[in-house]
Formats: C-alpha cells, structure tokens, sequence
C-alpha cells in the first residue's frame, strides 16, 4: 500500500487529452440520465415536485433552516430532503446526482473539491468559528484559552479541520480535554462547563447574548468562513431553477 502510494505521489495519475474529450462528452448525457432519475423519484412520490439538498449536520441546523425559511415562495407544494453526512460524502453525494443542490463550507484551510466545469456557487451566508466559555452570574467566563479545557471536534469534521488549522497557525499545540463529532453535543458541554470550544456563532450568539455563554479572546481568535450553495451548471429541474433564483436575489 505505501509502495503503491509513494508511486502515485511521484506520478499522478492524470487523464489524457482523449480522456478529457471523453469526459467532457459524457457530462451531458449523465446529466440527462440524473435528470431522468430523478422525474421518475417525484412520480413515485405523487408527481409533487421534489428538492434534495446536502448539508453537514450543524449547517442543517443554523444557516441552511434560516436559508429553507426564506424560500416559502418557490417551495410552495414541494417536498424538500436534507441530506445530512460530513462534507466529503456530501461532495461524492452531489456529484453523482444524488442531491440537486449542496450547501458547505468554504475556507483557505477547507475548500470543497468540486469541479468548475460542471459546478457553480452563490455565497449563501457568511459565519465565524468564536472561542465561547460558560459564564457566571458576573460575565466572567469559567474557563480561559490558555487552561485545559479544550473541547475539541473530531478531526473528521469540518469545523474540526479549521480549529486546527487555526490552531496550528497561531504555534499553539493544546491537548483536548474532550472530543466529539457533533458540535450540537459540544454546544451543550460547553453550555454546561465542561470546557471551551470555538462554536458558529450561529449556533452560540443567541447564549452569548443571553448571558450563558460568553466570548474568550478578541478578533485574532475568530475564524471566519464563507457557505456557499452550489449546483450543476447544466440547466436543472424548475423548482431547482426557482430555488437558485430566490437565494441569488
């Protein structure tokens, strides 16, 4: 396996000018057949016109219900479907047709691999990671950046990969006192005081402004990023087309 990647590494495996040709040309009829798929999916659910879209669990919850509420117009009488898994399966999801539209995160440090032949974006929402710790009856947070009480996401999650990427930069090596791939259960430890963690501030302003949590550090400690909605370039199903119309206005 090493042996194997080690070669790969010293020759990438790349696709020849016939190869492109043949890419190129075979985007169109999979988009057909996805296309075809998919208006078979909605007349076995009754014909109603169907949108499916692909998030990470704590987007699902913050930008994208603000983002589905906002669209009462062109979803009038459709079934939506959010999909939710990491960011990596969402990409592989999205290509093959397996959602219509994809909503993720976008950061130097984390960037969807998505091709800009077959994919465009709109820039959805904008939001920052914030290092948030209980506070008591004075405002005085319980826990400091500089304790042990780190609360840290798994590193295969993508909020995980931009607190390490920020920790990393900034020459801090700090060791987790808790892990957890869900920031939904960290917002509640940190809610409770178990530690610190940086947390959207989608998820923690509303705490933060009722006084239960409170924000450590200043702005050098804030780890901003974009969520961007993407689709096929190629011409989708009308509701799709209404849907991406409404969220570029």
């Amino acid at each position: 396996r090493h042996a194997v990647q080690a070669h790969l590494e010293r020759w990438p495996v790349a696709l020849t000018a016939a190869g492109r040709k043949l890419l190129d040309e075979a985007q169109p009829l999979l988009q057909g057949l996805t296309r075809t798929r998919h208006a078979l999916r909605q007349h076995a659910h009754g014909g109603a016109p169907r949108l499916r879209v692909g998030t990470g669990r704590t987007l699902a919850r913050t930008l994208v219900a603000q983002w589905l509420s906002r669209l009462a117009k062109p979803l009038a009488g459709a079934q939506v479907e959010v999909v939710t898994r990491s960011m990596a399966d969402i990409a592989t999801l999205f290509e093959r047709g397996e959602v219509d539209l994809l909503c993720g995160y976008e950061h130097a440090a984390l960037s969807m691999p998505l091709a800009p032949q077959r994919f465009r974006f709109l820039t959805l929402a904008q939001d920052k990671l914030v290092p948030v710790a209980q506070a008591n009856a004075r405002g005085v947070p319980r826990h400091a950046l500089d304790d042990a009480a780190l609360i840290a996401y798994a590193p295969t999650l993508a909020l995980g990969q931009l607190v390490n990427d920020h920790l990393e930069r900034s020459g801090r090596t700090q060791a987790p006192r808790m892990v957890c791939d869900s920031a939904d259960a960290i917002h509640e430890f940190v809610r409770l005081g178990l530690g610190f963690a940086w947390l959207p501030w989608s998820l923690a302003a509303a705490d933060c402004k009722q006084g239960v949590l409170t924000p450590l550090g200043g702005r050098a400690e804030r780890i901003a990023f974009d969520v961007r909605l993407y689709r096929p370039k190629a011409r989708q199903s009308a509701l799709v087309e209404a849907v991406w119309a409404a969220s570029a206005a």
